[in-house]
């Protein structure tokens, strides 16, 4: 009984955190509609997306009775709200291949937030303004280990870029994130075909 009490007390505060976040979001999204600067605009747009995200990994858990999350079900949620939010100009789809699984909760929310970023990178930078193309994220889990891919068929790698000393907001996120929440590295990379992809390789074991 102490254990039933134990875990509805922890779903509990999962579900009331699931709410202040999307209260946090959705006073960000007024203070956008009041700013007249552009770029604070766009700043403010990206902290609703990338708390949004993490209000989904909230909602999942707050139904999960093990602090496991169902990551397909989960990335299938987030990436139309990325594809929905993304630049008018890009006419490129979102879609998921491959499966996930089930994740710790310690895993599952630096995950889906590196996910939203390189996703939306994608959409915002990879593609011509009226050109149609893909972003695929797809996973492949075999024995003890997890390899993510974000794929994209659009330009390519600009000439001469470095990862490592990139100032975008986003890519600072993800490679702090991928260092120290997930305990991996980020390779980014020319896509077989044209295009470019991110792969992300992260140790299952004793999780």
């Amino acid at each position: 009984m102490a254990l039933l009490s134990k875990d509805a007390t922890i779903r509990e505060i999962h579900h009331r955190v699931k709410n202040n976040l999307q209260t946090v979001a959705a006073l960000l999204r007024l203070q956008a509609r009041r700013t007249a600067i552009p770029e604070a605009r766009i700043a403010l747009a990206e902290s609703v997306r990338r708390v949004n995200s993490i209000a989904l990994v909230h909602e999942a858990l707050s139904v999960s009775v093990a602090e496991r999350v169902d990551l397909d079900e989960l990335v299938d949620k987030v990436l139309p709200a990325i594809g929905d939010g993304a630049t008018a100009e890009s006419r490129a789809k979102v879609r998921r291949e491959g499966n996930f699984g089930t994740l710790p909760a310690a895993l599952a929310t630096p995950l889906v937030l590196v996910l939203t970023e390189l996703v939306h990178n994608a959409l915002a930078h990879a593609f011509d303004p009226g050109r149609a193309g893909e972003v695929v994220v797809s996973a492949h889990r075999s024995d003890g280990e997890l390899e993510v891919v974000v794929g994209d068929d659009g330009r390519g790698l600009p000439e001469g870029m470095d990862l490592e000393r990139s100032t975008g907001l986003g890519l600072q996120i993800v490679r702090t994130l991928v260092d120290s929440e997930l305990g991996s590295a980020l390779e980014v990379r020319p896509r077989p075909g044209g295009g470019t992809e991110a792969v992300i390789k992260l140790s299952l074991r004793g999780r």
